[in-house]
């Protein structure tokens, strides 16, 4: 049992409803305590003659008390605490992160324009969160791709020329929680072409695509291996596919339970966080849930 609770953040909306909702679900499968947490985004400031508008207490937060009388009406709801604060939820909700073993939102809050895929505050939060991070999207979103086989799925999100552990044991943790077999998407880069010495000419790739898929394959069998050991019971299906790595993730996400992705890392010439193109496509466009990971802590 976990002694870390799943974080949620709430603040009345629909989207915000779902993400609880998916929060209570995950600290049942973990036998963790939940962390109901309100964000008050009140100003300190107002024109001159006008009544300075006050938090209300703690208690008396209305987000709080309906979500409270939520839960408390929930068949086998995990325990729970609630907690109010006041300030930008942009910078207090990935603070959040650093006591939590995941921290849930929904892709959208009461604020920002009705058209946005992603609000800003989920897209900070899973930038700079310490814990990963889960987005719920709203439902009916729909994504190109093949229809899956039936039953639970997971997807992860490899990369084969740098891939992160992190990401891996929470995919495998979400799977065996689930019961759910891991679809692993390791994409390479293809068609392969290389410029001529004439200006414009491209020359056809000079390797074969079935070799560098079965690299592709060899490589993620090795990184999967220690996973698989820890996790005997999930049943793991690596998916080398060729081209686009966002693409072929938002395709898998149809039906599945959950899509797993990397924060980029940080590096020596680009120190600040970053979520990466990739993780930035599927959180917008993704139909399940999707979880960032930040990376191993080692490394990052």
């Amino acid at each position: 049992m976990s002694t870390l609770p799943v974080a949620v953040a709430v603040d009345g909306s629909e989207d915000s409803l779902r993400a609880l909702d998916w929060a209570v679900d995950a600290a049942r499968r973990r036998g963790t305590a939940l962390r109901v947490c309100h964000v008050r985004h009140y100003t300190a400031w107002t024109q001159p003659g006008a009544p300075l508008i006050m938090p209300p207490p703690p208690d008396e937060d209305p987000v709080l008390t309906d979500v409270r009388a939520r839960l408390e009406a929930t068949a086998d709801a995990p325990d729970a605490e609630y907690l109010g604060l006041d300030g930008a939820p942009g910078a207090l909700l990935p603070e959040l992160g650093a006591e939590a073993e995941l921290l849930v939102l929904g892709s959208r809050g009461r604020g920002g324009f009705a058209g946005l895929l992603l609000g800003s505050n989920g897209m900070t939060a899973a930038r700079d969160a310490e814990c990963p991070v889960v987005i719920v999207p709203r439902p009916g979103r729909e994504v190109e791709g093949p229809a899956p086989a039936p039953g639970p799925r997971v997807v992860v999100g490899l990369n084969v020329d740098s891939p992160d552990d992190a990401t891996l044991a929470l995919a495998f943790t979400e799977a065996a929680l689930r019961d759910a077999r891991l679809q692993v998407v390791a994409a390479y880069p293809w068609p392969v072409q290389t410029w001529t010495a004439a200006p414009g000419e491209l020359l056809p790739p000079a390797v074969d695509q079935g070799a560098v898929e079965r690299e592709t394959r060899t490589l993620a069998d090795g990184f999967l291996a220690p996973h698989r050991e820890r996790h005997p019971g999930v049943r793991v299906e690596p998916c080398p596919a060729p081209g686009d790595a966002a693409g072929h993730l938002v395709g898998a996400s149809r039906d599945a339970e959950l899509v797993v992705v990397g924060r980029h890392r940080r590096r020596l010439l680009a120190p600040a966080r970053m979520l990466g193109s990739v993780t930035h496509a599927v959180l917008l466009h993704a139909a399940s849930p999707v979880a960032v990971v930040p990376p191993t802590p080692a490394e990052e």
